[in-house]
This record gives C-alpha cells, sequence and structure tokens, in this order.
C-alpha cells in the first residue's frame, strides 16, 4: 500500500507546481498589509497559476532573499513602499545578487510616495533614468479618462502594444488587437541607449509628457521627457535571461482598473472596457518566465554520406573537409503550461554559424516536417565543409528580445585528405594532357631504343680492304 500512496503523493506535487519554468516561490514586498485587498484580484490570477506566495515588508527582520548562499524565492514582486527606504535586506547589491542568480523581480513606481533612493540606484545599474522630480507623472491632454481625469488628465490611455521592436514576438497585446490600456499616476522612465538588453514593452503616446501636479504654472519650461521618450512599461533580460521589469504604475494592478469603464476625449459611442487584466497576466507571466522562454532539445550533426542506408555516425569528432554535413537542432518553447513548437517571429530565422576564428558558414535554419512534433520543432540545414583544416565549431546564437538566450556549441576537427583518399590521377580531367604527354615520351624513348636497336651500322672502307683490292 505505500507504493500506490507514495505514487499518488507525488503526482499531486506535480499538479500543484507552478506553470512557471523558474519555480513557484513568489515574495510580494508590501509595505502596508492593508492594502492587499486592493489588488486581490491580481493575487488570485497568480495563486490559480501556480505561484506560493509569500507577503512580508521591506522592513520585516525575518525577510531574506538568500539563506545559506541559496535564493529563498524564485522571484520577488516589490510594491513602492512609503517611507524612503527598503531596509538592509533589500538593498540594491543584494537585488542585483538576486538577478545574477537567476532571480526574477517585478518591480511597480507610484506617484503617491517619494521613489526611494534603493530603487534609484537600482535602476541606474540598468540605465533606467526616473525624473529628478519625485513627484512627477504622466499626463496626457488628449489621451486621457474623460470619466476618472477629466480636470488633471493623469488617467493616460495607451493602446495596448501591436509591435514592440521588428522580430519580437507580441507577448503584451491582450486578447483584441484594439485593446485599451489604462495608466493612471504613473510615472515615465527614460532608457538608456547604451544596453542592449534594455526594451521597452509600452511607450507614452507621443502627446504625453511628464509633469508636476504639485506645480501650479500653466505651462512646462522644460519637461523631464515627452512623447516616446517615456516608457511607461520596460523590461531588462540579463545575459543568463533573468528578467527585470519595471512597472510605471501600481494602479494598474488594482481591482478597479482591471474592469473599468474609460471613454477617451472626443470619442463616440459606449465606454470601454480596459484591457488591464490580461496585460497583467502577460506581463507578469513573461517577468516570471511562463512565456518567452526556449529550450533546446537533441542537437546532432553527421555526414550525408550513407545517410540514405541509415549508415550514418551522429556527432562525430572529426569531419574531412569538402565533406558534405547536416546539422539539426530540436527547439521548443514554454506557453504558460506546456511546450510548444517554437516558431521564430516573422522576417526573422534561427541562424547556425560554422566558424573557426570566424564564421566560414552562416545558414538559415529551416524547420523539418519529418523531425516536429507536437512539443518541438526540429531546424536543420546542409552545407560543405570549407576546404581549411582545423578546430572548427557548429554555434546556435540565438538572442532576440522577450526570449531567453540560445547558445549551443560543438566543437569538431576538421582535417585533410588522407594519403589514399586524394582521387587518382586518371580521375582528373585536366590531367589527362599531362598523363598523355608522359606516355607519348615513353613510347617515343622507346621506339628510339627499338630503332637504335634493329638498324645495322654503315661499314666505312679503311686500310684492310684497300690491300685487298691491291693484291
Amino acid at each position: 500500500m505505500q507504493l500506490p500512496v507514495a505514487f499518488l503523493l507525488l503526482c499531486l506535487l506535480g499538479i500543484v507546481q507552478a506553470l512557471s519554468t523558474a519555480g513557484n516561490r513568489l515574495l510580494v514586498v508590501i509595505e502596508e498589509l492593508a492594502d492587499k485587498d486592493k489588488y486581490s484580484t491580481f493575487w488570485s490570477d497568480l495563486e490559480s497559476r501556480g505561484y506560493n506566495l509569500d507577503f512580508e515588508s521591506p522592513k520585516s527582520e525575518k525577510l531574506t532573499l538568500f539563506q545559506h548562499g541559496e535564493r529563498v524565492y524564485d522571484h520577488v514582486l516589490l510594491l513602492p513602499p512609503k517611507s524612503k527606504g527598503l531596509g538592509p535586506s533589500l538593498t540594491p547589491k543584494i537585488l542585483m545578487d538576486f538577478i545574477n542568480g537567476d532571480g526574477n523581480i517585478l518591480l511597480a513606481l507610484a506617484s503617491d510616495a517619494p521613489t526611494p533612493t534603493a530603487i534609484v540606484s537600482l535602476l541606474l545599474e540598468f540605465d533606467i533614468h526616473l525624473p529628478s522630480d519625485r513627484n512627477a507623472l504622466v499626463v496626457d491632454h488628449f489621451n486621457h479618462d474623460t470619466i476618472s481625469a477629466s480636470d488633471k488628465h493623469d488617467v493616460v490611455l495607451v493602446p495596448a502594444p501591436k509591435a514592440l521592436r521588428p522580430g519580437a514576438k507580441n507577448f503584451f497585446a491582450g486578447q483584441s488587437p484594439d485593446t485599451t490600456l489604462a495608466f493612471p499616476r504613473g510615472m515615465g522612465q527614460v532608457l538608456g541607449n547604451e544596453s542592449p538588453l534594455l526594451h521597452p514593452i509600452l511607450r507614452a503616446p507621443s502627446s504625453a509628457y511628464s509633469y508636476n501636479p504639485k506645480d501650479q504654472s500653466e505651462t512646462v519650461e522644460d519637461p523631464f521627457a515627452v512623447g516616446q521618450q517615456l516608457a511607461l512599461v520596460s523590461a531588462l533580460q540579463a545575459r543568463n535571461s533573468a528578467r527585470f521589469t519595471v512597472l510605471g504604475s501600481l494602479e494598474m494592478l488594482e481591482n478597479k482598473w482591471f474592469d473599468a469603464k474609460v471613454k477617451a476625449p472626443g470619442a463616440s459611442g459606449e465606454k470601454t472596457t480596459t484591457g488591464n487584466r490580461d496585460f497583467a497576466k502577460a506581463l507578469s507571466a513573461w517577468t516570471f518566465q511562463e512565456i518567452g522562454v526556449l529550450k533546446v532539445g537533441n542537437v546532432e550533426h553527421h555526414l550525408n554520406e550513407g545517410a540514405d542506408q541509415g549508415l550514418v555516425e551522429l556527432n562525430p569528432k572529426i569531419y574531412r573537409i569538402k565533406s558534405d554535413v547536416t546539422f539539426s537542432i530540436e527547439l521548443s518553447e514554454y506557453n504558460y503550461d506546456h511546450w510548444a513548437p517554437f516558431t521564430p517571429p516573422a522576417k526573422d530565422a534561427v541562424q547556425l554559424e560554422f566558424s573557426m576564428l570566424s564564421p566560414f558558414h552562416r545558414l538559415a535554419l529551416t524547420p523539418s516536417s519529418s523531425g516536429t512534433s507536437s512539443n518541438s520543432t526540429l531546424y536543420t540545414t546542409s552545407f560543405t565543409v570549407p576546404d581549411q583544416h582545423g578546430i572548427f565549431k557548429f554555434e546556435v546564437n540565438y538572442k532576440r528580445p522577450f526570449f531567453t538566450y540560445i547558445d549551443e556549441t560543438r566543437e569538431v576537427t576538421v582535417r585533410h585528405y588522407a594519403h589514399d583518399e586524394w582521387p587518382r590521377s586518371f580521375a582528373i580531367s585536366g590531367a589527362w594532357t599531362w598523363i598523355a604527354g608522359i606516355w607519348v615520351t615513353v613510347a617515343g624513348w622507346l621506339a628510339f631504343v627499338a630503332l637504335w636497336l634493329w638498324s645495322a651500322p654503315v661499314r666505312s672502307s679503311g686500310p684492310a680492304d684497300k690491300a685487298k683490292k691491291t693484291q
């Protein structure tokens, strides 16, 4: 009886595991536990996806991200505190160590309290800049909610992102292409241009700008940033594929904005429902690695010779120059709760490089119908090994925004022809002239020798012959 019970327990544990590929331990840092009810729908959505939520105050003495050198949590949802600091357990260095240790962080900002210096310092490490005026909000006089912000214009209405970047799949568009997001009383960020790991998810409309509502002046002479310069939601994926997301408005996660009715200035017709709930789901799912996660399956390479008869050696260590080779790699993409075949975005391709110091071949990998299954796609290509001996490597280096990185390498040795592998001279048509010249020379020599041996010498008249004639 013990074996079936143990098996049943293992099955139950497998059912309650988080759908995230990175784990289910989620720390929610919230200073006022009484504010939890404002985001109850968001908490319910996270728990329904298998996360174990642990709520802690930033000033709690038992709060720690590491224990015995290992991460205590897999993800951190950091809500802005109303005090000036985050406490000794959430210093910028500790948060950086958490990301370097493959942890994921979702940071939300709020306008009703000054942003702690620790958060500002952490964002500067990622080249994310906040307004020097900590009370600055994003306002828009042409794209705001006329119901809740008819006077202050600080509830900005933004269409869901339709194209984040060429070559990137859109995870955050929501269910409908016409989805409208409400960005209430949020703070904009300016992203630096130096880091290729940093990308905006949601940008402000072209007519938006950063403004301090406490400023009584009617005009803004030197705004922090305007229009598309302002990123409302931004993301960074580190080189270890850990993810860090900055949400400029904490109010986006509140229950009232998940199903709020909004109306833009001059809009005709009925009010529209915001897509904040779908956006929050997609944003948290991407941050906590439920989507946009790629996995490598089998990686194989072999000679084409003998492949029809099945007489091939998989993944040999040595190849000969000018050989025909086939390379294949199996790729899968995680989609919330299952692995699915990976299809790159439009106008993009997974490429193979066959290189020594520099690539000799850079080829696009094409999907193979014979090797594609229900949870993976087999990409393959064939090429001829270059006429250069040395240590080469097969490399698939696929790094795209909003996807975990793939960097697979396989080293092989490329040798010259062996002494018994060179083609015979008579098999080379260009050598026939020289071969004919050799045999003509041999034939001419033999003919000359034969003629020399069989020709009688001419006898000359000497003194003996003259004596005979005199007698």
